[in-house]
C-alpha cells in the first residue's frame, strides 16, 4: 500500500505541521514508491471485491483506512480533503466504487492513474445545486483557507505561535497581530486575569470595544451592559488559536464590533486518544520577583469509533510577576464533548470553571518609580473572581446545501476585590448572569451564472447583574467585609435581540456579500441607594457589504464597508454627559486590501478608515462619563512571511516574517482636544521574526516595536508628579528561543529555553483615568523554560 501527497502550491511542510492523520501517513510513506513493485501492483485488481468497515468521520482518516485495506496507491493534495467528512463504508465493493462511495458528499471523485494508483479531483461544476457546499459559520475552524477567503483584515495566531515566542497570556500573543495594541496590564486590571487590548487606535483598557468570543460564545461578564474583561474568559494554555477579525464581521457578530471580533478557539477534542502536558516557568532576575511564575496545561481525551468524543482540559498559573505584591493563582478547567453519530447530526457541549486570585501592585509616582520601579505602594489591592460557563450546540446538515445550527449558552460570573481609593478601602463584589440562544440557517443554491449562500440568524441575550461596594476608612487599616457600610447597590439588566441576513454571491472571480444586522436593546438599572430606576431602549441597523476578487488561486483583493456600534453600558446609564443624553456609540468602517499566499511567500496589506461618531470616556477617579465625541482612525496594516529555502537551497528550513501597522487615531470633535491623538494609540507598531530548523533543533528570534503615545485627551507631554499623565516613550524589545525535539521514542518530549526582553530594555506604560493611576514598569529581562509531552 502506498499513499503519496502532491501539491502544486508547495503545501507539504505546512500540512505536516498540522498533524492531520492522513497527512502524517502520507509523510511517513512518502518513500514507498521505490518499494511498490510491479508484481504487487498486478496482484491488486480494480475489479476485486473486498469487504470494508469504515466508520463515518474525518475524510483523511477514512481514506487512510481504505488505502490500507485495498492496497492501492493514493496520491492526494491534502488541501482538498482538509476539514471534509466521509459517510463511511460498510459492505463489499470493488475498489473504484468503494472509493467513490467513501467520497460521497465531499465534492471529490476518484481518478485512476493506472497500475492501481488513484488520485482525487474536484467534481466538475454543475448547473444544479448538487456540488455546492454550504459553509454556515464565517469563523469556521479558523483554517488557513478560511482566512485567505475572508473579505477583510483577519489574522489567526495558532498554538505553535504562542509557544515559539514564550507567550504565557493572550496579551503577549495579541501584540504580534498588525493593528492590535495590548499594553502591559495596568490600573484596576493590573493582574494576569485581565485583558487589555485595543484595535486600530481604540482605547485598550479592558478590551471594551471589541466583540470577544470563545468558540463563538460571547464571553464578557455582560456582553451588552459591561463588556470589560477584568476577568479573562480563558487561559492561554487551553487555547488552540486566537482568531482576530479586524474588518468584515459586524453582520454576524456583535455588539462592540467597532474594534473587530476576537474569537478564542479552545483546544480541539483529539481524533485518537491522547494525553498532552506542557509547562513554562519564568524568572526575571533584574526584578523584585518573589516567586518564579509557572504555568502548566493538560489535555486528556479522544474520539471513539461511534463518533463520541470528549476532552478534559486544564490550565493553571502560580507565582508572581516582576513587581512586588503581584502573586497570582489561576485554575481553568474545561470539559468538551462532541457526538457525531453520522454526517447529518452533530451534538457538542462545553463546561468551564475558571477561578483566580491576584495581587495588584498598582501605579507609581515618578519619585517612587525612580527609587525602585519594581516596588508596590498599594498593599491592600487585590482581585479575585470565578466564572462558570455551560453551552450546548447542535448541527443538522442533511446534505451539502443545507445547514442548521443552534447554540445555547449560560454564564455566571463573580468578580470582586479590595482597592485603596485614598480615603476609603473598598470591597466590590459584582455578580453577573448571562443566558443566550442563537439559531442560524444557511442554504446554498445556484441562480443563473451565480452561486449563492444565504444565511439568516437570530440571537437572544438576557443578562442581569448585581453590584455592591462596601467601604472602610483607609486610616483604620481594616479591610471592609460584607457587614461594612456600602455606597453602591445597583441591579441592572438587558434583553437584546439581534437579527441578521447575508448572501454570499459567487460570480466568476468575484465574491460579494451584502448583509444587514439589526439590534434591538432594552436595558434598565435600579439604584437602591437613590431609590431610582432608569430604563433605556434603542435600535441599531448595521448594513454591510464585503467584496472579494480572486486574481488567481494565490492572490486576491478585498474591500468592505460596515456599520458597527458600542452599547450603552450600565456605568453610563443615569450619568450626565456634557453633550446630552448617552446614546450608543456608532461608527462606520471601510477597508481595502490584498492578500497573497503561495505557501512560500505570504503577504498582506490593507488600508482602513473608521469614522467614530460619538465615543465616550469613563473616568473611575471621578466616577463620571464624558463625551470624547467624533474620532477618526486611519491607517495601514501589513505583514509578510517568506520561506528562504525557495530563494536558495543554502537557506532551507529558514523563514523570516515581519509586520507593520500605521494607525492615526485623531479626535475630530470641535473643542480643546480637536486634532489630538486618541489616548493609548501609538502611531507605529511592528514585529519581526526568524525561525530556523536543523535536525531536532528549532531556533527562534523575535522583535517587537512601538512608537510613543499619550495617556490623556490633552496629549500632555510633561509628566505629572503622580505619573498618570505625560508622553509614554516608544520601545523595541527582542526575544530568543532554542527548542529540542526528542522524538516519539521519548513520548514526543520537547524542551526549550528562551529569553524575553533580551537586552533588558527599560520601558513603561501609564494608567490615567483609573483608581490605580500612575506608572507601570514593563517586563525586564526574563528567562523561561518550556517543556511538553504527548502520549
Amino acid at each position: 500500500m502506498e499513499i503519496v501527497m502532491s501539491d502544486s502550491r508547495a503545501r507539504l511542510p505546512r500540512v505536516f505541521n498540522k498533524t492531520a492523520p492522513l497527512a502524517l501517513a502520507m509523510h511517513c510513506t512518502f518513500v514507498l514508491p521505490v518499494l511498490f513493485t510491479p508484481a504487487l501492483a498486478a496482484a491488486v485488481s480494480q475489479n476485486a471485491v473486498a469487504n470494508y468497515r469504515i466508520a463515518p468521520g474525518d475524510l483523511d482518516s477514512a481514506l487512510n483506512q481504505f488505502a490500507t485495506a485495498s492496497g492501492i496507491a493514493l496520491s492526494v493534495d491534502a488541501s482538498v480533503t482538509q476539514g471534509k467528512t466521509s459517510p463511511g463504508l460498510n459492505g463489499n465493493y470493488p475498489i473504484d466504487q468503494g472509493l467513490n462511495a467513501l467520497l460521497s458528499g465531499s465534492g471529490l471523485q476518484a481518478k485512476s492513474l493506472g497500475n492501481n494508483a488513484f488520485t482525487l479531483e474536484k467534481l466538475p461544476a454543475a448547473t444544479d445545486t448538487d456540488t455546492l457546499t454550504v459553509v454556515g459559520d464565517w469563523l469556521a475552524d479558523a483554517r488557513e483557507n478560511d482566512v485567505f477567503e475572508h473579505a477583510g483584515a483577519r489574522d489567526v495566531l495558532r498554538r505553535e505561535d504562542f509557544i515559539k515566542t514564550g507567550a504565557t497570556n493572550a496579551r503577549e500573543a495579541l501584540n504580534r497581530i498588525p493593528g492590535v495594541n495590548a499594553p502591559e496590564n495596568n490600573g484596576t486590571g493590573s493582574h494576569d486575569m485581565a485583558m487589555n487590548f485595543g484595535i486600530r487606535g481604540l482605547n485598550p483598557r479592558l478590551a471594551s470595544r471589541s466583540t470577544v468570543l470563545m468558540d463563538g460564545i460571547p464571553v464578557p461578564f455582560a456582553p451588552y451592559g459591561q463588556p470589560q474583561l477584568s476577568l479573562a474568559p480563558v487561559s492561554l494554555g487551553n487555547m488552540e488559536a486566537i482568531d482576530v477579525v479586524r474588518g468584515g464581521g459586524a453582520v454576524r457578530y456583535g455588539p462592540q464590533s467597532v474594534g473587530g471580533v476576537v474569537n478564542f478557539v479552545t483546544r480541539a477534542i483529539p481524533k485518537d486518544f491522547a494525553i498532552e502536558a506542557g509547562m513554562e516557568g519564568l524568572l526575571s532576575p533584574p526584578s523584585s520577583q518573589n516567586d518564579p511564575k509557572g504555568s502548566g496545561n493538560l489535555l486528556i481525551g479522544g474520539t471513539a469509533d461511534n463518533g463520541l468524543g470528549a476532552a478534559l482540559l486544564y490550565s493553571g498559573t502560580r507565582g508572581s510577576d516582576w513587581r512586588e505584591h503581584s502573586s497570582t493563582k489561576i485554575d481553568d478547567v474545561m470539559l468538551k464533548t462532541r457526538y457525531a453519530p453520522n454526517e447529518v447530526h452533530t451534538f457538542s457541549s462545553l463546561l468551564q470553571y475558571y477561578e483566580g486570585r491576584a495581587q495588584m501592585p498598582g501605579g507609581l509616582s515618578r519619585a517612587k518609580y525612580d527609587a525602585d520601579r519594581f516596588q508596590s505602594t498599594r498593599p491592600y489591592d487585590e482581585f479575585w473572581g470565578r466564572r462558570q460557563l455551560a453551552s450546548f450546540g447542535y448541527q443538522f446538515q442533511p446534505d451539502t446545501q443545507h445547514k442548521f445550527n443552534i447554540l445555547t449558552f449560560y454564564t455566571n460570573t463573580l468578580r470582586s476585590g479590595y482597592l485603596d481609593q485614598g480615603k476609603n478601602l473598598t470591597l466590590s463584589p459584582r455578580e453577573y448572569w448571562v443566558r443566550g440562544v442563537e439559531p442560524r440557517y444557511s442554504q446554498s443554491f445556484t441562480w443563473g451564472e451565480t452561486a449563492h449562500e444565504v444565511g439568516v440568524g437570530y440571537r437572544y441575550v438576557s443578562e442581569s447583574t448585581h453590584e455592591l461596594r462596601y467601604t472602610s476608612k483607609a486610616s483604620s487599616g481594616r479591610l471592609p467585609t460584607g457587614n461594612s457600610p456600602y455606597d453602591r447597590d445597583t441591579q441592572s439588566g438587558t434583553e437584546a435581540h439581534a437579527w441578521y441576513i447575508d448572501d454570499r454571491i459567487d460570480v466568476g472571480n468575484w465574491t460579494l456579500t451584502p448583509g444587514m444586522r439589526y439590534e434591538h436593546i432594552q436595558s434598565y438599572q435600579n439604584n437602591f441607594i437613590k431609590g431610582e430606576k432608569q430604563e433605556i431602549g434603542y435600535n441599531a441597523p448595521l448594513p454591510a457589504l464585503n467584496v472579494l476578487y480572486h486574481l488567481n488561486d494565490e492572490w486576491n483583493l478585498y474591500a468592505n464597508t460596515e456599520g458597527s456600534f458600542g452599547t450603552v453600558q450600565y456605568s453610563q446609564i443615569g450619568k450626565a454627559v456634557s453633550s446630552g443624553s448617552v446614546e450608543p456609540e456608532k461608527a462606520r468602517t471601510w477597508e481595502l486590501g490584498t492578500r497573497f499566499d503561495n505557501q512560500v511567500l505570504q503577504a498582506e496589506a490593507g488600508l482602513f478608515l473608521i469614522n467614530f461618531s460619538n465615543q465616550y470616556d469613563s473616568n473611575q477617579v471621578t466616577d463620571s462619563v464624558t463625551a470624547r465625541g467624533k474620532t477618526r482612525h486611519t491607517g495601514l496594516e501589513s505583514k509578510v512571511r517568506y520561506d528562504l529555502g525557495d530563494f536558495s537551497p543554502a537557506l532551507e528550513n529558514l523563514s523570516v516574517s515581519a509586520s507593520y501597522a500605521y494607525v492615526n487615531a485623531v479626535i475630530r470633535e470641535q473643542g480643546d482636544y480637536h486634532g489630538n491623538q486618541v489616548p493609548f494609540s501609538p502611531k507605529h507598531k511592528g514585529t519581526v521574526g526568524m525561525d530556523y530548523r536543523t535536525g531536532s533543533w528549532t531556533l527562534n528570534l523575535n522583535g517587537e516595536y512601538q512608537s510613543s503615545q499619550f495617556a490623556d485627551n490633552a496629549n500632555t507631554v510633561k509628566e505629572s508628579a503622580d505619573g498618570s499623565t505625560g508622553r509614554i516613550p516608544g520601545f523595541m524589545l527582542w526575544g530568543a528561543r532554542a527548542n529540542y525535539d526528542f522524538g516519539p521514542q521519548y513520548a514526543n518530549l520537547n524542551m526549550a529555553v528562551g529569553v524575553k526582553n533580551l537586552f533588558d530594555h527599560e520601558y513603561f506604560t501609564r494608567a490615567y483615568d483609573d483608581n490605580n493611576k500612575g506608572i507601570y514598569a514593563g517586563q525586564p529581562r526574563t528567562v523561561y523554560l518550556q517543556g511538553s509531552l504527548k502520549f
